[in-house]
């Protein structure tokens, strides 16, 4: 059986990521993601159909206007927000999704973009935070959300 581990070391082996929800504020969990994955190396491509520059790069409205595509995009948005994305995803061919949601602030998931990737052969993480496997005050809260019960499947 896959765990949510699993996936998301999968997930996370990958150099070419977008997120989805970062902001011109820059205090917003997308950036903070989108800044760690940044110190990683990775290639990380900021999306947001409203801003042109995020934290000095250039930002993009959606996945197929990010030259050379994407091996995934994490989606920290409004539930909403998240079913045009993955539709988006499914036009560009985006091979992996992962659905951010933590304990602390409302979650991106819906049940209707998890199904859309289902349909379409797209790999998704329905939950939890890319930065409980980036940093270490986050594992402490993925051990503590694992004893709890809740953490992805």
């Amino acid at each position: 059986m896959v765990t949510f581990k699993d996936k998301a070391q999968e997930f996370l082996a990958q150099e070419r990521i977008a997120v989805a929800g970062v902001s011109r504020q820059g205090q917003e969990t997308a950036n903070l993601i989108y800044r760690k994955l940044r110190e990683t190396g990775r290639q990380v491509f900021p999306v947001n159909p409203s801003a042109n520059i995020i934290e000095g790069e250039m930002c993009y409205p959606n996945m197929q206007s990010i030259p050379g595509g994407v091996d995934g995009v994490i989606i920290v948005t409004r539930p909403e927000v998240t079913e045009e994305i993955v539709r988006d995803c499914v036009e560009a061919g985006v091979p992996r999704v992962w659905m951010h949601n933590n304990t602390f602030m409302p979650s991106s998931v819906s049940d209707t973009a998890v199904q859309t990737c289902r349909d379409h052969n797209i790999t998704v993480i329905d939950g939890g935070c890319p930065m409980m496997f980036l940093d270490l005050g986050h594992k402490c809260m993925r051990w503590m959300l694992g004893v709890m019960g809740r953490l992805p499947k």
